[in-house]
């Protein structure tokens, strides 16, 4: 029988036994790859990694640039020899039951929203890797929480912008200095759709200007039961520098800066407006959105005759703040030409004259001299406003209290939801496994309850070990490819990308530090005394190793000194073995990182750190924090699971501050973290150590989930904002 016989008569066999005909198979996958469902499924992640393992990390696990290189016919011959068909129809019903549910925790918690959705703004988010239109914390935190609310059934809609382009990859030239790179995302290989309307046109808004009306386009991202729209500046109509306008996230001047919020604020208001959507709540994630309000003022002012005074007491009822920002560069500011060149239109239809509006952004209305600030508009159009951890609540009611001059601080109208991350997302499939085994059932559905938690404490330690050494083995195979690919990128010798398929030992304590390269973040912390750290990484006995990873903006030349000085410790003999730096830090190399690290790193300058959700993730497989007092380890650490740098007070001299923190980070790194990982029982377990993650995973990962986070935003944002029962928002 020839090989063109056989495989016909495979065909034949495989469609007879699943009553599928190859396209069926074909759109079947299709459907599940078009919802980014599939993402925090690894079951389902599985499923596509199997079908071509090579190309799907070649393609950044993208599932339908995958099926892209599919025939039906291919694909079904595909799965036959794989056995792949009762999984890919598990998958799809799976996902059917989820879309479809009709009982989920909403349905008892979330009342008038279920009329009344809310309208989550953010300027990006971070999904998965195959959707690059984020940058970093706040992005995967805008992500984490529209996974969350699709999980718990949260009536929310989400808006944002499509950067046809994303943020910049990152790559290291000879000398270790970062080089960005930008490349086109090919729409037809993302899972992005036209938003259509009512009478199934695609939306395009318009929003004027002084200068000219800008048109964008609406695509659609399906987030599980959550509905991403995205506008797009890429339109026909449009000047063609204004095309480019969200090519790029965080790129160009205050000009382009200025257009994008424009373009995200008021255009997505508009353009929830277009698809006949009618939110109850409406959530500003950061100040880059919130010109929004202010047509939402408009709509209601035209529909109900109001003036904009009374329409503005409306609207901010109905509008909730979230700021991240505590450090003063952070928070974008105009010049008055700029607002009326953009917000002119829509200032003449408010009603308003420029005073007013320059009013409505400024701490001090009447200073002719001061900018308008995005963050003061954002707080006086909203009624409900919050920082994202109880320290950042302090810092940020001292850093806001003279727009409430007459209040004292505590009494400041901004409280505290402490960020959390979306548990599925973070956790390793062989944690996952594990916890399955000791957790109760359907654990997945209850985690923002202490309770489920307290499973890990009936894990075999030992069993615990195992798995945390698996993920760290796999950590570690993952960094030696990428060091060994960036070598050969950059064309060295055959002895320079030997040594890096052999970097870094899975025997000796790993410590990962990943994050925006900003200077305040102090990457170069533990490298302020070379001697002392030399002695750390070549001990004999229990030496200690790092990896880093992370960007630097294109604009910021200190953090990218930084980035340079840590890498090119790969020339230092004393360091080339034990300290690596990943190239291109994305949520791939964030996923491996806090999977498989025994230690994860964080030392800001405190207390410029709003919260910093890493870490979070590390808890949930296993990892231990060493971290300053700040952000959410201010308020998680408790002495028994994890390690701290300093007491939680800091000195008024950056210089000062930074030598002090360093020396206690050398001090904790001796005396408590390297001997109690190296400290081993007879069967070589260290168990105190594996004590310290036991209680690390029950004290922290119900807290710090996403799933707590939103259920806290929904008590005490959502349901007030649109007229159901309020309390108290300084929670976790």
């Amino acid at each position: 029988m020839s090989q063109t016989e056989a495989e016909a008569d495979l065909k034949f066999e495989t469609s007879a036994l699943t009553g599928l005909s190859p396209q069926s198979l074909y759109d079947k996958c299709l459907a599940l790859a078009r919802n980014l469902w599939w993402s925090w499924h690894p079951e389902v992640t599985n499923l596509f990694r199997d079908l071509d393992p090579i190309r799907w990390r070649q393609l950044d696990h993208n599932p339908i640039a995958l099926l892209s290189e599919f025939t039906p016919e291919r694909l079904d011959m595909r799965a036959a020899e794989l056995v792949l068909y009762s999984r890919i129809n598990q998958a799809f019903r799976r996902l059917k039951e989820y879309l479809a549910a009709a009982r989920t925790w909403s349905t008892t918690h979330v009342g008038v929203l279920g009329s009344k959705p809310v309208a989550y703004f953010s300027a990006e988010f971070g999904l998965h890797e195959s959707v690059p239109i984020y940058s970093g914390g706040l992005g995967v935190l805008s992500g984490d929480h529209i996974k969350s609310a699709s999980d718990l059934g949260v009536p929310l809609i989400a808006v944002g912008l499509f950067y046809d382009q994303g943020y910049f990859k990152q790559h290291l030239n000879h000398d270790g200095y970062q080089v960005e790179e930008y490349f086109d995302t090919k729409v037809e290989n993302t899972p992005f759709e036209p938003a259509l309307n009512a009478k199934g046109q695609p939306v395009v808004v318009n929003i004027p200007t002084r200068t000219g009306a800008l048109l964008a386009k609406v695509w659609l991202l399906k987030v599980g039961r959550v509905h991403l729209f995205l506008l797009d500046c890429d339109f026909e109509g449009n000047a063609p520098e204004d095309r480019d306008l969200t090519s790029r996230l965080y790129g160009g001047d205050r000009r382009t800066r200025i257009r994008q919020e424009l373009v995200l604020g008021v255009g997505g208001v508009k353009a929830l407006q277009a698809l006949g959507l009618t939110p109850g709540v409406y959530h500003l994630n950061e100040g880059h959105s919130a010109f929004g309000p202010l047509e939402v003022i408009r709509q209601r002012m035209e529909l109900d005759g109001v003036s904009f005074d009374e329409a503005l007491r409306t609207v901010a009822q109905h509008t909730v703040f979230t700021t991240h920002t505590p450090v003063p560069a952070g928070h974008d500011r105009f010049e008055g030409e700029l607002v009326e060149e953009h917000l002119g239109p829509l200032r003449e239809a408010l009603g308003i004259s420029y005073d007013q509006l320059m009013g409505l952004g400024r701490v001090e209305p009447q200073n002719h001299h001061e900018l308008f600030t995005m963050t003061v508009l954002g707080l006086k159009l909203s009624r409900k406003a919050n920082a994202v951890s109880s320290l950042h609540g302090h810092v940020t009611r001292r850093m806001w209290a003279h727009l409430w001059p007459w209040r004292v601080e505590e009494e400041i109208p901004i409280g505290h939801i402490t960020n959390g991350v979306h548990v599925p997302t973070w956790l390793a499939q062989q944690m996952q496994q594990l916890y399955d085994r000791n957790f109760p059932v359907n654990w997945m559905d209850h985690l923002g309850e202490p309770e489920v938690w307290q499973g890990i404490h009936k894990v075999d330690p030992g069993e615990l070990w195992e798995t945390h050494q698996a993920l760290k083995n796999l950590l570690l195979a993952f960094v030696r490819r990428r060091m060994s690919r960036q070598c050969r990128r950059r064309g060295e010798s055959d002895e320079r990308v030997e040594a890096a398929r052999n970097v870094l030992d899975p025997n000796v304590l790993t410590i990962g530090f990943a994050r925006r390269f900003a200077t305040y973040k102090r990457a170069d912390l533990v490298l302020t005394d070379p001697e002392r750290l030399h002695a750390l990484v070549s001990d004999p006995e229990r030496p200690i190793q790092f990896i880093f990873a992370g960007k630097a903006h294109p604009a910021d030349e200190p953090g990218k000194q930084l980035i340079k000085k840590i890498a090119n410790l790969r020339n230092d003999d004393r360091f080339a073995a034990r300290i690596a730096f990943i190239e291109d830090y994305d949520i791939n190399v964030c996923r491996h990182l806090i999977q498989g690290v025994d230690v994860w790193l964080n030392n800001p300058r405190r207390p410029l750190e709003a919260s910093g959700t890493s870490g979070e993730k590390v808890v949930l497989n296993g990892g231990l924090n060493l971290s300053v007092l700040d952000g959410w380890w201010a308020e998680a650490y408790d002495g028994s699971n994890g390690f701290a740098i300093g007491t939680g007070s800091s000195h008024v001299s950056d210089e000062i501050n930074d030598r002090r923190d360093a020396a206690d980070l050398y001090r904790v790194l001796e005396e408590q973290v390297v001997p109690l990982y190296y400290d081993r029982d007879i069967d070589g377990l260290p168990r105190h150590w594996i004590k310290l993650m036991m209680n690390s995973i029950s004290s922290l990962a119900w807290r710090f989930s996403a799933d707590r986070m939103v259920m806290d935003y929904v008590n005490a944002c959502y349901l007030p904002a649109a007229g159901g029962l309020s309390c108290d928002m300084n929670v976790r």
